[in-house]
């Protein structure tokens, strides 16, 4: 080994001492701007906003209700119960009863015809009123399952209102009356269309969608209200359909003069217009009442008011 070649070991020595010795002297002061920001504090009252906001609970205000409202909520959401069953349960026994039941042959047009009532208003006012009713009757439900339960109602609507369509109009064929004269058939018609519009949109835009849920959460979000307020028009016609229905049956089955007479028929077919009426009428009072929202939904509708 050459006598002027230096050993590596003294030349890592000092690099180790320079390692080992601390970055700053204990009395310096370090700059303010390398510090990380101190934690921020949360008053008591956005800490309560805060979890307000993330919780997703439909109940999550059940428990400030007072005892009246409860009472009123239990009342009228068992009152629709009872009015939406009861309504298609007393157009059944009235074509059963009175007018001898169903069928669907060409002896027997006026059987046929027996199925238009009870197919229209077991879709247009008990299928397509529960539909209405169920973002305020499955307030413990997450939100997807409420809008497949609104989806299924709807499909089960559907049949009832297309096989009562074709009912009505093979029995006018049959008979040679004349389709689409009369005001009942004209806001039926309406109806129909409202109907098929809106299954489809709804199909479309909150079933379909979700597949993509962030990039149409805007597009959905805006639709909302429209899909409300036409679904509620859809759900007037359809119960003002039935009711101008049922006034050309008894007119026309029973006679003015029978009919003025207030024979038993003509009082079950009174009773079960009357019971539309009732059903239309608690139904507008529970979408009217803010406090039958799900606290999620009155939270979205107060942010977006703020946010307009």
């Amino acid at each position: 080994m050459d006598s002027n070649s230096v050993s590596p070991m003294p030349e890592l020595a000092p690099i180790a001492e320079f390692d080992k010795s601390p970055p700053s002297p204990p009395n310096e002061e370090v700059p303010m701007d390398d510090l990380p920001p101190p934690p921020a504090t949360i008053s008591q009252a956005e800490g309560k906003k805060i979890k307000v906001q993330r919780s997703r609970s439909y109940d999550s205000d059940d428990h400030e209700r007072g005892a009246c409202e409860w009472c009123e909520y239990a009342l009228v959401i068992t009152l629709a119960t009872v009015l939406l069953i009861g309504v298609s349960a007393l157009t059944i026994f009235w074509v059963f009863y009175y007018r001898g039941g169903y069928a669907w042959a060409d002896d027997t047009p006026d059987k046929q015809f027996n199925l238009h009532p009870t197919l229209m208003v077991a879709g247009f006012v008990t299928f397509c009123g529960f539909s209405v009713l169920l973002y305020r009757i499955c307030r413990c439900f997450r939100r997807i399952y409420v809008k497949l339960l609104h989806a299924i109602f709807h499909a089960l609507a559907f049949p009832c209102i297309v096989i009562g369509f074709l009912a009505v109009l093979d029995y006018h064929n049959k008979k040679g009356i004349n389709n689409f004269y009369s005001l009942h058939s004209w806001i039926g018609f309406v109806a129909m269309g409202l109907f098929g519009l809106q299954y489809a949109v709804g199909f479309f835009s909150f079933l379909l969608l979700l597949i993509c849920n962030k990039g149409t959460a805007g597009f959905r979000a805006s639709l909302v209200p429209i899909h409300a307020a036409f679904g509620i028009l859809t759900f007037v016609l359809g119960v003002a359909a039935c009711l101008t229905g049922l006034t050309e049956k008894a007119i026309f089955a029973l006679g003015a003069d029978r009919y003025s007479g207030l024979v038993d028929e003509g009082i079950i077919i009174n009773a079960i217009g009357v019971s539309m009426v009732a059903i239309l009428g608690v139904v507008m009072y529970i979408l009217s009442r803010e406090k039958f929202r799900p606290a999620e939904a009155r939270e979205r509708l107060t942010r977006t008011s703020v946010d307009l």
